[in-house]
């Protein structure tokens, strides 16, 4: 059976449209669970986004929520089958590496809904995928640090090497080369979301060799590489959410994915009765990805740039590279890490 690919919608009216409307005594009797990957709930990224959305849920929608740490990918069935042995009414796993855990939960369990960010692999009725256009922000933050650069050298952490993780190398790579074609990019596989010292030493191998802004799509391990920038004195670049609370002097900008949006979303759908199986995708021009609203450090020649670049991704003067076949027929073999 092909997948459902749920259309979002490309408007903000219609965006609205979109999510059911519910109340607080429509959510009384739903109880949803989250299920967080090895970064844990606290990871000022994807993960907290995700318990961020849940909570609003809970406090607008009135449903019981609660959610489960995994400390090792070994956490992951157990954590789901707790959540389902509980008759929660939906379980919502955080990230791609819950994949197989959560099909095989979805596969035994066909009366309980589950929600799996950042995978679509799972074709089951009961099974919702929550996928992110994180080329798109990727590339406005990589335009960003193209054009704020002092050395024409800039850096990049990636938390794992895969297909989902790449398209943050690939949107950071074509902004950052359309804004500045002469741009050094240095990139580091971290093999991790959840080891901060790597991403340390990963961001300070780059500041030795002459960068100065350095993006992270590493989950955990990106507060390595933040504390690394900041000691340095540069800029770091953060992910998932606005990450600029974390070192308000250091970080110019984020890569936002509305993690949180999508996991209220689903909940909405949820009580409404409407939540179906198959794809969602979330874009730029749904307001899905976007750039952070934090821009104290970005003088405003950069931010009418970025503004622009932004319209013409909407408007599809732009395209966002969002694999390696369409990215090298643009731009070559720059992007090394896949």
């Amino acid at each position: 059976m092909n997948k459902k690919v749920l259309a979002v919608v490309l408007t903000t009216a219609m965006a609205a449209m979109a999510v059911p409307t519910v109340s607080m005594a429509d959510g009384e009797e739903f109880k949803v669970g989250l299920v967080t990957d090895v970064g844990g709930v606290n990871d000022g990224s994807f993960n907290q986004s995700a318990w961020e959305g849940l909570q609003r849920a809970m406090d607008e929608l009135g449903i019981e929520a609660n959610y489960l740490e995994s400390s090792t990918d070994a956490d992951y069935i157990p954590n789901i089958e707790t959540f389902i042995d509980e008759e929660y009414d939906l379980v919502i796993s955080v990230g791609y590496m819950l994949a197989d855990a959560t099909r095989a939960a979805a596969e035994e369990n066909p009366d309980c809904k589950f929600a799996i960010i950042d995978d679509s692999s799972i074709d089951l009725d009961n099974v919702t995928c929550l996928m992110f256009r994180q080329e798109q922000a990727s590339y406005l933050v990589g335009y960003v640090a193209g054009l704020m650069t002092k050395t024409n050298n800039i850096g990049f952490v990636l938390g794992m090497a895969n297909e989902t993780m790449h398209q943050f190398g690939y949107g950071y790579c074509a902004g950052a080369l359309d804004a500045n074609p002469d741009i050094t990019i240095q990139q580091f596989n971290a093999n991790s979301f959840a080891d901060s010292a790597t991403g340390k030493t990963n961001a300070n191998t780059a500041i030795t060799n002459g960068a100065d802004i350095i993006f992270h799509a590493a989950g955990a391990t990106g507060l390595g590489v933040i504390e690394a920038c900041q000691e340095a004195g540069i800029y770091a670049i953060g992910v998932d959410s606005d990450q600029s609370s974390i070192a308000p002097d250091t970080i110019i900008t984020s890569a936002m994915k509305r993690v949180d949006n999508s996991v209220y979303d689903s909940v909405a759908a949820l009580i409404d009765g409407t939540l179906e199986g198959g794809v969602k995708t979330y874009d730029l021009a749904a307001g899905g990805v976007d750039i952070a609203p934090t821009q104290d450090l970005l003088p405003e020649d950069v931010i009418t740039a970025v503004n622009e670049v932004k319209e013409k991704i909407i408007s599809g003067e732009v395209t966002v590279p969002s694999n390696k076949e369409e990215f090298e027929a643009a731009y070559g073999d720059v992007y090394v890490l896949d």
